[in-house]
């Protein structure tokens, strides 16, 4: 079969296919522009891509991914100290901080709770949130899990997790659907799901 690019294009091309919402026709389109756009969008984003790979890091106080650590959230002093928003990967994170609703602390959990899975409650960044909490001046926790029952399950066992503590929980209102993803609701949604929050305990 004649071949029309080089192995290159090829492994550039399943490179791509990898990402999400990028099948193999859109990573062949994708790849094509960038060919296209070689000086333009080619080269800058290799080079971004080459600098993020090398300052990448994981925040050691919330876990969100930044090229800082503490990552720009923790460090900014402008923020409500008194509340962390608990989400279940960096991508919430990302969507809740875009609504530009909430204005307090950020904990990446890692992932939910999952018996299909294999996911327990040791492979969940809990200890780390609990820690943050003892250390003192946090009031209000909000839980901020996809509406999945892998999700509730996870505010639920979180809930248990800090009854004993002086600790006010609170969860997102349902304005968010039972089985939506928070990274692809609309900001207006997160933001009214934030105002309208409810007490779990």
């Amino acid at each position: 079969m004649p071949r029309s690019h080089g192995s290159e294009i090829d492994t550039l091309i399943q490179l791509l296919a990898k990402l999400p919402g990028l099948g193999p026709r859109s990573a062949r389109r994708s790849a094509l522009q960038l060919l296209k756009k070689k000086d333009s969008v080619m080269l800058p984003l290799a080079d971004a891509l080459a600098n993020v790979a090398d300052k990448i890091q994981i925040c050691d106080t919330c876990s969100n991914i930044d090229t800082h650590n503490p990552c720009h959230v923790c460090e900014d002093m402008r923020r409500d100290r008194t509340t962390i928003c608990v989400v279940e990967d960096v991508a919430d994170l990302w969507a809740l901080d875009r609504s530009e609703t909430f204005k307090g602390l950020y904990h990446v959990l890692g992932g939910t709770l999952s018996a299909l899975d294999g996911i327990g409650p040791e492979d969940l960044n809990t200890d780390s949130l609990l820690a943050r909490i003892e250390a003192g001046g946090v009031k209000e926790v909000i839980l901020a899990l996809n509406a999945t029952v892998d999700g509730q399950t996870t505010s639920h066992y979180l809930a248990e997790r800090l009854s004993p503590s002086e600790v006010k929980v609170t969860a997102l209102a349902h304005g968010v659907p039972v089985g939506g993803e928070l990274d692809y609701l609309d900001d207006g949604t997160l933001s009214a799901a934030l105002r309208a929050r409810s007490e779990v305990r």
